[in-house]
């Protein structure tokens, strides 16, 4: 029973947290353009998980289980992250566990903040860039305004969260995002790693746990379609009958999403993904092989070393 995980190609724990960290570090250590065109792509495929969750919760009435519903957002919402796994795109969240080769002291720390600037910064781009297509697309009035009124009601949501539940409800989110990852890392086929993400996606989105670039597309989505929906979208079928108007989405500003989710969810992002799962594993499987390899060395070169002294009796301080 215990070669069965050899036969199956499984990695060991400690193992596959080497990998992993290994992951990382090759990711901190691309060039400065490559690192944010895959940051730009990361960030428009989590913009369309979102899109497809958005247009998985449309026409949902309240005789629909709302638990359903929002495992059924979550599982549609995980084809982004699947994208991001298997094309190597650079997502913020994951690459909070560059945290791992910086405790190991392989990766500088003016590197560290450099990759995570550049990686929020690209994801930032590629996920409002998404929303301004979906805009210009007629997107938010299809389905007589039912796809725009998901996106207006969740953004709400969002920026109405307290600081504090914000930044654990991001906590969350990342602590699952980075299983997925971990998880995805173990995957020796395409279908491994796109079924790692499905479990763990589905369980934050479900769970109504805040992801930050997920946010950088849908609160720009709300912005954009609030000061730029016209009547196509406010005279719509969906939001008249749900008795909607552009006053009741006042408390979404651009200083609403960047104070009250933007920055809140991002340090919740880090502290989940980085720490308690980075770090963790990290203090889990690395530290202690680095402990005793440097115990082995050390150790091995006593004996060389009182060797070379009883060749040369001759030569000392």
């Amino acid at each position: 029973m215990s070669e069965l995980p050899s036969q199956l190609n499984i990695p060991a724990p400690a193992a596959l947290a080497a990998a992993q960290e290994k992951a990382m570090l090759d990711k901190a250590l691309k060039p400065w353009g490559q690192m944010f065109l895959l940051a730009l792509s990361g960030g428009a495929f989590i913009a369309l998980g979102f899109v497809f969750f958005v247009s998985s919760q449309q026409g949902l009435g309240a005789d629909f289980p709302l638990g359903v519903a929002k495992v059924l957002g979550g599982l549609v919402f995980s084809v982004g992250l699947m994208l991001v796994v298997v094309s190597g795109s650079d997502l913020f969240t994951g690459t909070t566990m560059t945290l791992m080769p910086l405790l190991s002291k392989s990766l500088g720390t003016g590197r560290w903040l450099g990759h995570w600037g550049v990686s929020l910064a690209g994801n930032l781009v590629g996920s409002v860039g998404v929303a301004l297509l979906i805009l210009w697309s007629g997107t938010p009035e299809s389905n007589k305004g039912a796809w725009g009124l998901v996106v207006m009601n969740t953004s709400l949501t969002k920026v109405t969260h307290t600081w504090g539940q914000a930044f654990f409800l991001g906590v969350f989110a990342n602590f699952a995002v980075c299983l997925a990852v971990w998880l995805a890392t173990s995957g020796r086929s395409t279908a491994d790693k796109i079924l790692a993400c499905l479990g763990p996606v589905a369980l934050f989105v479900a769970s109504g746990f805040e992801h930050s670039v997920a946010n950088m597309f849908m609160l720009p989505m709300g912005l954009l379609i609030k000061d730029f929906g016209g009547d196509a979208f406010w005279s719509s079928e969906a939001v008249v009958k749900a008795g909607k108007h552009v006053g009741d989405y006042d408390a979404l500003t651009l200083g609403s999403v960047v104070g009250d989710n933007l920055i809140p969810v991002i340090l919740g992002n880090i502290v989940g993904g980085g720490i308690l799962v980075g770090g963790y594993f990290w203090a889990c499987y690395i530290a202690p092989a680095r402990r005793a390899a440097a115990a082995q060395s050390s150790g091995s070169d006593g004996p060389a070393a009182a060797g070379a002294g009883a060749a040369h009796p001759g030569v000392g301080p």
